[in-house]
C-alpha cells in the first residue's frame, strides 16, 4: 500500500506551529469566579468628600449609652469662695472720751447745758475691734468727778450704768445702757447726756446719737431723775 506523501507546504506549516508553541507556552487559563478581587485601601481622610469614589467606608462603631461606672477615687470638692472675715479689723489706738468744762461758755468745745463746754480727751492706746464698746465702758468706769489736773468734770461718776450694745445705722449710732443715773443737780442732766452722745459719736464716726437706758430713751429717763 502506498503511504500518502506530505507536501512541502504542510511540513513547513507544522514546523512553524511547533516553534511558536515552544516560545510562548500554552495559553493562560481564564480567570475563574473563585479568584479574589484585589482590595483597595483608602487613605484616612478628615472629610467624607475626600474619600475615593467607589470605596465604601466601614460603619463607625455605635456610641455606648451606658453610664460610666463610678470612680473609686473621692470626688474633689467644688471650689469655694474665700471666706469673708466677719466684723471689724482689730486695731490699737487711743479712745476719745468727753468730759465737761463747767461754765466755759463753749470756749473749749461744743456749748452745752448751763453755759458749759464739752471737751474731748484721749486715753492710752487700747486694743479693740468695735471702738464704741470700750469707749463707753471707759467713760462709765471712771468713778472720779475730777479728770486729773485738767479742771474737767465727769458728772457720771456716781451713776451705776453698764453698756449693753450698740448699732450704727447710716450716720446715727444707737447705744443701749442698763442701770440707773445718779446726778448732782439739774445742770448735770444735759451734761450727762452730752458726755454719752459725743463719746459714742466719736467712737463710731457718726454725726448723731441715740441713747436708750433700760429700753427707754435717755430724755425720758433723765426727766424722772
Amino acid at each position: 500500500m502506498t503511504r500518502p506523501r506530505l507536501s512541502a507546504v504542510s511540513v513547513l506549516t507544522f514546523s512553524a506551529l511547533i516553534i511558536l508553541t515552544g516560545c510562548f507556552g500554552p495559553p493562560a487559563p481564564a480567570p475563574t469566579s473563585t479568584s479574589a478581587a484585589p482590595t483597595t485601601t483608602a487613605a484616612p481622610t478628615t472629610s467624607p468628600a475626600a474619600r475615593p469614589t467607589g470605596v465604601t467606608s466601614a460603619p463607625a462603631a455605635p456610641l455606648s449609652t451606658a453610664a460610666a461606672p463610678p470612680s473609686s477615687a473621692p470626688a474633689s470638692p467644688p471650689p469655694t469662695e474665700e471666706p469673708v472675715p466677719g466684723g471689724l479689723p482689730e486695731q490699737v489706738a487711743p479712745l476719745i472720751i468727753y468730759y465737761v468744762a463747767v461754765e466755759d461758755n463753749g470756749v473749749s468745745g461744743p456749748l452745752i447745758g448751763c453755759g458749759d463746754s464739752l471737751v474731748a480727751t484721749t486715753t492710752a492706746p487700747v486694743r479693740f475691734t468695735d471702738q464704741v464698746r470700750p469707749s463707753i465702758e471707759a467713760l462709765l468706769a471712771n468713778k472720779s468727778r475730777g479728770v486729773g489736773l485738767s479742771g474737767l468734770v465727769n458728772v457720771l461718776y456716781q451713776s451705776n450704768l453698764s453698756y449693753a450694745g450698740g448699732e450704727l445705722t447710716g450716720s446715727t449710732i444707737t447705744i443701749n445702757l442698763t442701770g440707773q443715773f445718779m446726778l448732782g443737780g439739774v445742770c448735770d442732766i444735759p451734761r450727762a447726756k452730752a458726755q454719752l452722745e459725743y463719746t459714742a459719736m466719736a467712737a463710731a464716726g457718726a454725726t448723731s446719737a441715740q441713747v436708750f437706758v433700760n429700753g427707754r430713751p435717755i430724755d425720758e429717763v433723765l426727766s424722772l431723775t
